[in-house]
């Protein structure tokens, strides 16, 4: 358990590289003692929004969700130094909380919001209504299985405008879309880009930052899989952040030898 527990500690994310094809990795660092600290502020305010007054929290963000029904949530911690040689923690939280994807004082995520909002308010009702009508249809009938197929097309359709919004960067000063960025075989499973250690790159690269170390855990209610449990500390994940993190490292060993 001890060996397991240290090779996670030196190894919490990375991949490999297919723009310089090397081997990227990126370890904790003392990222896990932010964690904790985060981890004590969300238990005891049970809010989200860091930098209000506890009297001006808002209601939409405080924990109670991560118990209920909606199960908990992946949170990050990226411990960088920026160029005047002073420590910067970044926090970030997986996709969107209770609906919110922007919070200030969390890691923005790698879309243009307003643009991803357009989008989805322009695919998202038309694929309940298809939804809708095919509870009303006979399983299995012509009218049926045409109104599955514009249901999957307009679904897939909906995810390459969505995966077209993602622009990854890197420490070499590269961009590329998720879509020509991701690694992994088959494909881009949903979610991709949304996890806390893609966001936090993303930040860091933004902002002109070293990053020293990461790490990540899960507060709340289990989830339904039940692979992560309140207060656990996980690396990042294999299918949706290992096939985009292997890009997006790549240049920072350099950097971090030069700093």
């Amino acid at each position: 358990m001890q060996q397991k527990k240290t090779m996670e500690q030196e190894r919490i994310a990375g991949g490999p590289c297919l723009n310089c094809r090397r081997e990227h990795s990126f370890s904790e660092g003392d990222a896990r003692s932010h964690c904790r600290e985060l981890m004590q502020f969300l238990e005891q305010e049970k809010r989200l929004d860091l930098l209000a007054r506890r009297e001006e929290a808002d209601p939409q963000l405080d924990t109670a969700s991560l118990f209920g029904e909606a199960r908990g949530k992946m949170f990050g911690i990226m411990v960088c130094r920026a160029a005047d040689g002073s420590e910067r923690v970044l926090r970030a939280f997986s996709g969107q909380y209770n609906g919110i994807w922007e919070i200030e004082g969390w890691a923005p995520p790698l879309f243009n919001l307003a643009v991803y909002t357009r989008i989805y308010a322009e695919f998202e009702p038309r694929i309940k209504q298809l939804g809708r009508e095919l509870q009303l249809t006979k399983h299995g009938s012509i009218q049926w299985r045409d109104l599955s197929n514009r249901r999957r097309q307009l679904s897939q359709q909906w995810m390459r405008e969505i995966h077209a919004l993602y622009t990854l960067s890197n420490f070499r000063g590269q961009q590329r879309l998720l879509s020509d960025a991701f690694a992994g075989s088959g494909g881009i499973p949903t979610g991709t880009g949304d996890c806390c250690a893609p966001k936090l790159f993303n930040q860091a690269i933004r902002e002109n930052l070293l990053p020293l170390g990461l790490a990540e855990f899960y507060l709340g209610r289990e989830n339904a899989s039940r692979t992560r449990q309140h207060g656990q500390f996980y690396p990042s994940c294999a299918s949706k952040c290992t096939p985009i993190l292997s890009f997006m490292l790549c240049g920072l060993d350099e950097l971090r030898v030069a700093g």
